[in-house]
């Protein structure tokens, strides 16, 4: 894939996905996020995971505001939804993403980086939602997932009055999965993913695209889903070799990773 923003690598089932905006803090253009959408929707054959990470001192700053140009409600409406259209992808696409974040991680980056299905952070990662001072409203999809991970009343204060929180507020608060030193994310990143490629795939679709769902919905219902994808799992040809290699000893017991 030759793209003129993005720059990818695969290293074995794993594919590392670099935004190559550094210049512009990678922040997302137009043009980048169609190449997203590319990406995306037609990932190279054998990843079974995606790393996704910022060239330079930033994961991502935002949406490039040279390109906020004078558009009618109607322009405005339909540019969302084709952000919306790109970060649904990658939240219920294909595999699972891992987001290795440093510096800014602001306004459209922490809308990108929460489409993640895990998060490292650096610390020196930040994170922010400037819109509210700018006088806009977030349009990549924030109000929707960063209240999953913060809360409602969290967002709503980065909004009102600006705040910025650093690394350590952001694992503490839930942004981020992982917090590691300056440096040590993309590591960690490519380590989680090489783990999480190794699953069975059946496990994975259902990580991404049932337990988020699950999570919506009411007890009874979310139980019967539940026993739903547990049963389609279960009966998978791939589950039944693991749970044999378990039983007769075969597979690695669970143990307490760095």
């Amino acid at each position: 894939m030759k793209f003129k923003s993005l720059r990818f690598k695969q290293r074995g089932a794993v594919g590392v996905l670099l935004l190559n905006r550094p210049a512009k803090r990678n922040a997302l253009s137009d043009a980048m996020v169609a190449e997203l959408d590319v990406f995306f929707n037609a990932l190279p054959a054998g990843v079974k995971a995606v790393v996704m990470h910022g060239a330079g001192e930033h994961f991502c700053a935002g949406l490039d505001l040279a390109e906020l140009s004078d558009r009618s409600a109607a322009q405005g409406v339909a540019h969302s939804r084709g952000w919306h259209r790109t970060f649904e992808r990658i939240q219920f696409g294909d595999v699972p993403v891992v987001a290795v974040l440093h510096g800014a991680v602001v306004g459209g980056g922490l809308e990108l980086a929460s489409t993640a299905h895990i998060r490292v952070a650096e610390s020196n990662a930040f994170y922010a939602l400037p819109e509210g001072q700018r006088g806009i409203f977030v349009g990549g999809g924030a109000s929707v997932r960063v209240p999953r991970l913060i809360g409602a009343a969290r967002m709503a204060d980065m909004m009102f009055t600006g705040r910025v929180y650093s690394a350590e507020e952001g694992q503490a608060t839930g942004i981020s999965t992982y917090l590691v030193p300056a440096g040590k994310g993309l590591a960690k990143g490519v380590e989680l993913a090489g783990r999480i490629a190794g699953n069975a795939p059946a496990t994975n679709f259902a990580l991404m695209h049932a337990l988020p769902r699950i999570a919506e919905l009411g007890q009874d219902a979310g139980l019967l889903m539940e026993s739903l994808v547990a049963g389609i799992a279960q009966s998978e040809p791939e589950a039944k070799r693991r749970m044999k290699d378990f039983l007769d000893k075969r597979a690695a017991k669970v143990k307490k990773h760095g």
